[in-house]
């Protein structure tokens, strides 16, 4: 595709692990840990002229030597508290030349490079897109007071959303800055886009490309190293 814009990648892996009982990012899946899996798609990728890797604080310098061993063209920043808080400051750590940014979780190991390409490829033409998956399952609306069903909700307009996300630098920055201002949290960065009313597209993603969340997510990754030889 004809690259039009200079283009940096955000790889966030600054989670404190709750869910799983550990720092799932740093936890070693096959023969590396899992964080570098994604970000080795993104350096392979010629399409990402600049990577900002974000990490817990109290990490900063260990996984910054690790990652000046593989590439030291790779900027590794500390993260905040909360998600929104460490994709601001991966942001702020692009260049000022980088018009598009592209966000992707660690915890996605299995990112192909074709998304990667679709995703940015879309955003060109749009504030933003985001891979996504279309709902298999029937959608439930209930009242979480007695878990009582308000509606069904056609399954054709389900999407799930996944990483990567790819949105231009300024609309993106601006989302931001305001929903810290009005102390608004959102599940990923697409929904403070959407809330200006900034045009958000979908790109269809893929299985593979699960999120690990849970040990049982886990144990299936484990399968896909040693079955389909990711690496």
């Amino acid at each position: 595709m004809y690259k039009e814009y200079q283009i940096g990648a955000v790889i966030v892996a600054a989670g404190s692990g709750l869910r799983f009982g550990e720092r799932k990012q740093f936890k070693k899946l096959g023969t590396k840990p899992l964080y570098l899996y994604s970000l080795q798609r993104f350096i392979d990728c010629d399409l990402i002229d600049e990577i900002v890797l974000v990490v817990p604080n109290d990490l900063l310098k260990t996984i910054f030597n690790e990652v000046a061993k593989l590439n030291p063209r790779i900027k590794v920043v500390a993260g905040g508290k909360l998600r929104q808080d460490s994709v601001l400051a991966g942001v702020n750590t692009l260049s000022n030349q980088c018009e598009i940014v592209c966000i992707h979780d660690a915890a996605r190991p299995f990112v192909s490079a074709g998304l990667i390409h679709k995703t940015i490829s879309s955003c060109e033409r749009n504030d933003g897109a985001v891979a996504a998956i279309p709902s298999n399952d029937t959608v439930k609306e209930i009242n979480t007071n007695d878990n009582s069903v308000i509606r069904t909700i056609s399954r054709g307009k389900i999407w799930l959303a996944q990483t990567p996300q790819a949105f231009h630098r300024q609309p993106l920055i601006t989302a931001m800055e305001k929903a810290l201002a009005e102390n608004i949290q959102g599940t990923d960065e697409a929904v403070l886009l959407e809330r200006l009313e900034y045009r958000i597209v979908i790109v269809e993603g893929n299985t593979n490309n699960m999120k690990i969340t849970d040990l049982n997510d886990w144990e299936l990754a484990e399968i896909l190293v040693e079955k389909q030889g990711y690496v």
